[in-house]
């Protein structure tokens, strides 16, 4: 059916009009040919924005990895479903076939069930990526109990919260990690964490550092003998459609964070049918994604949506920048990419070295390149189209969140045409909408507003875990029968979407609406400029002004640069207006970040405040340490 696979714009108009005119039977459809089920579902869709509830595909019973693997061993058996690439390019790279995979997969489900670990108990995997961590999480989903992720490089306060929060029975973690030219102590940081989680009986250990580690007797397990020993096969637990696959913690702006529940069937649909679709996977194509399985984009855009399309993914250990800023580039000419995935703090990072990285290598294999995690500027964009697709790979800028389960905007690769700084248009079956502060939809287009989603999508977050009051207050209290995003965006005059941040960061200066992410745009077209963030603070007379950071492209130089402020404001006035001009300007180091690459503006907001001493945990933070320089020189 060629539903499945879109192949050209009038294809995708004619396709999203049917999935927003029959959702039903359009999502009955793809989930009727592309899957395998134990059993047929009694309804498709059942909702209730004003509850919230969803249900997808209700009375069907699956289970995710037969659909990821077990269906595979007929066709693809040694076919490379997963190709690791460690951290150490000396080390060789591993391509482990869907036959191995499945048989890694049901010793591992074994060894959980020895341990006691049955449907429905929550696993805490607190892993580097290593093939471990794909692994332990598909035989949590083939044993039916919910994994919950916890990306490995948060600290042990952060682990324990999230332990306590879905009150894990076991955690699943290894000696140590690598990443770049550093070496992380993962179990002790589990130890540490563990002497608040007294509900966890079992720690099982991987071996990756073969470092000495303490091993509590009794709750402590080497994996490696563990799975030697297992059977090397399991039959998945038989499960409903609505029962719950995995929970993933998202930072709160405010109080502790929450834990996103994705549920099976809708999100095994959703995160294949996107997948297959934005990154035009042809059967022998090698994928490759750049995040960590830890957040959200790594689950559906590593591991389930690739698996359940028989793809070859690219799980990478390593970091950009190492052992020197070409790395990226050195793996996709190796292995022949076809796919690459990656975040624009990469690309921004990657574009400060220069071209000269980049043009040691071969990338003619790559067909489409994409980005996640915020909005590309449009000095990236560019970068990034011209010296990594050489002009003919589309960039797809994918809009979506942790809540979604899958990509809601975006191009679809040599169908949509793109245009920088955009996402572009819904994925089919969404239905985005623009809403004004009033609670009325605006119509038309060339227009901003706060996004909104009108109806349900398969992947969709079912839940906050142990708090459905705070799910219901977070996402659909701000607008009568809508899931609020929480972020801004505006609608060209062909419909296109821009992203324009969230509206946590649209900042009301004199009577404007201003959002922050066309200002940053804007001051990174300064070639002088490697990235900014811009917060709002009070004013006696504007209400609210606006505050820069930025970092240059070389913080070599003398910092009190008055001539530099002026040309940023210049800048600032020829691409948005004089209104948008900042008040401060303050030159720093670098930017809070989060591991995923996501700006903390809250905690620059709050030094821009001179609220310093509410900044809460800044420990999971990629890099803590870049927060005291900004306060130290805080304007």
């Amino acid at each position: 059916m060629s539903n499945y696979h879109i192949k050209h714009l009038e294809e995708y108009f004619q396709v999203y009009r049917k999935s927003v005119n029959n959702p039903e039977e359009f999502w009955e459809e793809i989930a009727e040919e592309h899957f395998i089920w134990r059993k047929k579902w009694d309804s498709i869709l059942e909702w209730d924005f004003s509850k919230p509830e969803v249900k997808w595909f209700e009375g069907a019973q699956l289970n995710i990895t037969e659909n990821c693997l077990d269906r595979h061993l007929t066709t693809r058996a040694d076919k490379t479903a997963i190709l690791f690439e460690p951290n150490n390019p000396e080390e060789p790279s591993e391509h482990i076939t869907y036959r191995q995979l499945h048989e890694r997969v049901c010793r591992f489900a074994n060894v959980l069930h020895d341990k006691g670990i049955k449907k429905g108990d929550r696993v805490c995997v607190y892993l580097p990526m290593i093939p471990e961590l794909a692994i332990s999480i598909l035989a949590c989903a083939r044993i039916g109990a919910i994994h919950s992720v916890v990306f490995a490089g948060f600290s042990s306060t952060a682990l324990s919260t999230r332990i306590n929060d879905c009150d894990a029975k076991m955690v699943i973690t290894s000696d140590g990690g690598y990443r770049g030219a550093k070496t992380i102590d993962l179990k002790t940081i589990v130890d540490e964490a563990l002497e608040d989680c007294p509900g966890v009986k079992d720690v099982l250990v991987a071996k990756r550092i073969h470092s000495e580690v303490d091993m509590k007797s009794g709750r402590d397990h080497w994996l490696q003998p563990l799975l030697e020993e297992a059977y090397s096969d399991y039959t998945a637990e038989i499960m409903n459609a609505e029962d719950p696959l995995f929970i993933l913690y998202t930072s709160g702006s405010t109080g502790k964070p929450k834990g996103m529940l994705h549920t099976t069937a809708g999100y095994m649909v959703y995160s294949a049918y996107t997948f297959k679709n934005v990154f035009q996977y042809k059967e022998n194509d090698v994928y490759w994604c750049t995040a960590d399985i830890g957040w959200i984009t790594g689950h559906s855009y590593i591991v389930y949506g690739p698996l359940a399309n028989g793809a070859t993914t690219v799980m990478f250990e390593g970091v950009p920048s190492y052992p020197d800023y070409g790395r990226f580039w050195n793996i996709v000419q190796k292995h022949k990419v076809t796919q690459f995935y990656t975040a624009p703090t990469a690309i921004r990072a990657l574009a400060k070295q220069g071209t000269e990285l980049v043009d040691k290598y071969d990338l003619s294999s790559l067909k489409v390149l994409g980005t996640v995690g915020e909005p590309i500027n449009e000095e990236a964009w560019h970068w990034y189209n011209d010296n990594v697709g050489k002009k003919k790979s589309p960039i797809v800028d994918t809009w979506w969140q942790t809540e979604t389960g899958g990509i809601m905007i975006t191009p679809i690769p040599f169908s949509t045409p793109t245009k920088p700084t955009y996402a572009t248009l819904p994925f089919i079956g969404i239905q985005p909408t623009l809403m004004d502060e009033k609670g009325n939809e605006i119509k038309g287009n060339k227009v901003d507003g706060r996004l909104c989603i009108k109806f349900p999508w398969p992947s969709m977050a079912r839940t906050i875990w142990g708090n459905h009051q705070r799910y219901k207050d977070t996402y659909f209290s701000a607008f009568e029968n809508m899931y609020f995003t929480g972020d801004g965006a505006l609608r060209d005059e062909v419909g296109y979407y821009r992203i324009t941040g969230r509206v946590d960061d649209v900042i009301i200066v004199s009577g404007h609406n201003i959002g922050t992410a066309p200002i940053e745009d804007a001051i990174n077209e300064h070639p002088a400029v490697a990235e900014s963030a811009i917060v709002g603070f009070p004013h006696d007379v504007k209400g609210s002004a606006l505050y820069g950071y930025v970092t240059l492209k070389d913080m070599s130089e003398d910092r009190n640069h008055d001539n530099l402020r002026k040309e940023i404001n210049q800048v600032i006035t020829e691409h948005i207006g004089p209104i948008a001009k900042l008040d401060k300007i303050q030159f720093t180091d670098g930017l809070p970040k989060t591991r995923s690459g996501k700006i903390m503006r809250r905690i620059l907001r709050k030094i821009a405040c001179k609220e310093a001493d509410q900044l809460g945990d800044i420990s999971t933070l990629l890099n803590p340490e870049v927060v005291q320089n900004i306060m130290d020189e805080a304007l």
